[in-house]
């Protein structure tokens, strides 16, 4: 049933097929404009299901706009999260929103996140993005909704190279077993995915006997023929009652319409610049029918206004002293996963070493392993979108005498396969190397699925692991050497995606478990050579106002936090590089908290998995009872991500060197108060004995 005015059973339109084919056509141009808009997203998969979108939302889903959460609603849930331009397509073509609001996709404060977000659009039923849980939510829904004697049906969205996630499988055979006859899966089969053809990197045919085998009434078709869509929605829904779920297998084309996108898995995670947008509408005939200059300047106006109120929770100082925004102090930026992807391409040689890659190598610089090398691809292991099977196969091979790496988003590598990390790595004390790239807000855009800020406390608190936050390309070339040949057990290097200011050279010490101590000398035309850097251990007290101790991409904000309370304030601040968090190095913190008396946390992460082990040398320390130490934490504040630049998530999140010093400044400025009032009662207290 298509659009019905739920108070009134009243049909708002019926689409033919020829209408249905216009607005998919339609929702193809304005997808992309919003892609432009956005700057990034994902074209290609957005492209491949924007027909069985059309249908979906305008003729066979039976949804009130008016009431987007009428109780006899179909629900409609999609898994494959990234795909969320499309979604929001068909809702604003549906009536759910303004096709003009789409524009601020991927764009900070918008509701129209990198990944679906239910609290924040009326007309989505779930918020996904990590693959393979949608399925699982929508038999959740579908169950739920035959126990209330509900007859609507329930649909989930997924994609081919979804399929590779184990708990898909999971979800199949509960839906089989539970008979939900009322649940209609859709799988997108465009046969690409980031790392390249499904069938090269995990092969997950045949999927029509797979479904089958577990119990499922299965239906291929042509996924961008309107009539062959339509006609396979009316076979699911006339299954209903038969006892069985039923999955439709859609043959799709990813970046359908678009020839340059068509069939290049390049397009998976890539968006159109103006030019190849224009060239995109023409080909689908749109160029005269989208406004889409000034579609794009609605994008930009909002865009300011963001800005805005980013200037306005903003501290404000004297000076500007934001990055490369005057004509000294300007610091060189690299990517931290580029000397991850340095060190395996230069000790890729070591026979032992074996690299997993799970979908999103190029991204996170594993496949440098053997870019350059192509003898060691016998030694590259492609497990899919399978982080829980790929961990403990990682444990095998560590079993075996291997060293095995493996990485992707930090969100995924440390926390959909926590328990095999703790069972099958941590507890046999296996020597596998764990890469979480991606860390912290560093995606940005994205949005709260893909943004790891719990990841440490996982990896702290896990017995056997040893966990290295770099806080530079540099550091982290030195730290994978290190971790890769040289250290054995479990270990874990977090790195952002984003470049971050290189804040060290190949001179600078780095040792495992011991942290550097940092200190501003003086203005200089390069950020970098501004500052001295030392072993923590060779380092002397220069009787500074503060300490701030930071790790990862915080090391740099720290570094310029300093200059901020050099230059506003006249404070001299001990920065102190914590790039190792586990072990953790006690006795800097302890010289730190005797030497300065003012400690300062900095982390890109919630609050917590620096600032906690922090605190609890302080609290814990015999050498530090009765000695007034003065703290305080900056960090993410026990909430989840959104989607922004990685650099306006900064200033959102009050991480910034900006917001440090704002700290910094008034835990100073509480200890000289508490210091002026105590000095007076020490000497009347003395003068009476």
């Amino acid at each position: 049933m298509p659009i019905i005015d739920s108070t009134t059973s009243h049909i708002v339109h019926r689409y033919t097929i020829d209408e249905l084919k216009d607005q998919a056509n339609l929702m193809r141009g304005y997808n992309l404009v919003a892609l432009c808009a956005a700057g990034s997203g994902h074209a290609g998969g957005t492209l491949s299901i924007m027909d069985i979108t059309a249908a979906l939302y305008l003729a066979v889903a039976s949804h009130d706009p008016k009431n987007p959460n009428w109780p006899d609603r179909d629900r409609i849930f999609w898994s494959a999260g990234h795909k969320a331009p499309a979604l929001y397509v068909g809702l604003a073509f549906a009536g759910f929103c303004d096709r003009d609001d789409v524009m601020t996709l991927r764009k900070l404060y918008s509701p129209f996140q990198g990944h679906p977000h239910w609290l924040k659009l009326p007309g989505v039923e779930a918020s996904t993005g990590s693959l393979g849980q949608g399925l699982s939510v929508a038999i959740g829904a579908a169950l739920a909704n035959r126990l209330d004697g509900r007859r609507n049906k329930v649909f989930c969205i997924m994609g081919d190279g979804e399929q590779q996630e184990g708990s898909v499988w999971e979800a199949a055979m509960e839906a089989a077993h539970h008979k939900l006859d009322n649940l209609i899966a859709i799988i997108d089969v465009n046969r690409l995915q980031i790392d390249g053809a499904v069938v090269d990197v995990m092969n997950v045919a045949p999927l029509g006997e797979k479904y089958r085998a577990f119990g499922w009434n299965v239906i291929e078709f042509d996924g961008h023929d309107m009539e062959q869509i339509v006609n396979a929605f009316d076979h699911a829904a006339n299954n209903a009652g038969r006892g069985k779920p039923t999955v439709l297998l859609a043959r799709t084309v990813k970046g359908k319409g678009v020839s340059f996108m068509e069939n290049v898995a390049g397009w998976h995670g890539r968006v159109p610049n103006s030019e190849e947008l224009v060239k995109a509408l023409k080909e689908l005939g749109l160029e005269e029918k989208i406004p889409y200059a000034a579609l794009l300047e609605k994008a930009k106006a909002y865009q300011v206004e963001v800005e805005n109120k980013l200037t306005a929770k903003m501290p404000h100082f004297r000076n500007n002293y934001w990055w490369n925004s005057g004509t000294t102090m300007i610091a060189t930026m690299k990517p931290t996963r580029m000397g991850f992807g340095e060190s395996l391409s230069e000790n890729g040689k070591d026979e032992r070493v074996v690299c997993l890659g799970l979908d999103i190598s190029g991204s996170i610089t594993i496949s440098e392993f053997y870019a350059k090398h192509p003898e060691r691809k016998n030694r590259w292991l492609s497990m899919g979108i399978a982080e829980q099977s790929a961990t403990a196969a990682a444990a095998g091979l560590a079993r075996e005498g291997k060293l095995p790496v493996f990485g992707t988003y930090a969100t995924f590598a440390a926390a959909r396969n926590l328990d095999q990390i703790r069972v099958s790595i941590c507890y046999g004390n296996f020597n596998v190397m764990i890469a979480g790239a991606h860390g912290g807000v560093s995606v940005g855009p994205d949005g709260a699925t893909h943004q790891a800020l719990e990841d440490l406390f996982a990896m702290v608190g896990l017995p056997n692991m040893s966990v290295v936050v770099p806080c530079d390309a540099v550091e982290t070339r030195k730290a994978t050497d290190y971790l890769l040949l040289k250290h054995t057990g479990p270990k874990y290097i977090r790195f952002a995606r984003e470049a971050t200011p290189i804040v060290s050279t190949p001179d600078t010490p780095f040792e495992f478990g011991k942290a550097n101590v940092i200190r501003l000398r003086f203005e200089s035309p390069k950020f970098l050579e501004a500052f001295s850097t030392d072993l923590a251990d060779d380092y002397r007290d220069e009787h500074e106002d503060l300490s701030i101790i930071a790790c990862g991409p915080m090391v740099p904000e720290a570094m310029r936090a300093a200059w901020i309370l050099k230059q506003e304030y006249g404070y001299e601040t001990r920065v102190i590089n914590m790039h190792t968090l586990k072990p953790l190095d006690r006795r800097t913190i302890l010289k730190a908290a005797l030497d300065t008396r003012v400690i300062v946390t900095a982390e890109e992460h919630q609050i917590g998995a620096l600032a906690w082990q922090v605190s609890n040398v302080i609290t814990s320390a015999p050498a530090l009872f009765g000695v007034p130490v003065i703290t305080g934490a900056i960090g993410v504040k026990d909430r989840f991500g959104d989607s922004g630049a990685p650099w306006e998530l900064i200033k959102e999140f009050e991480v910034s060197a900006e917001q440090i010093a704002e700290k910094a400044a008034a835990l100073v400025a509480l200890r000289k108060q508490r210091t002026a009032v105590a000095e007076p009662e020490l000497e009347t207290s003395g003068s009476t004995r």
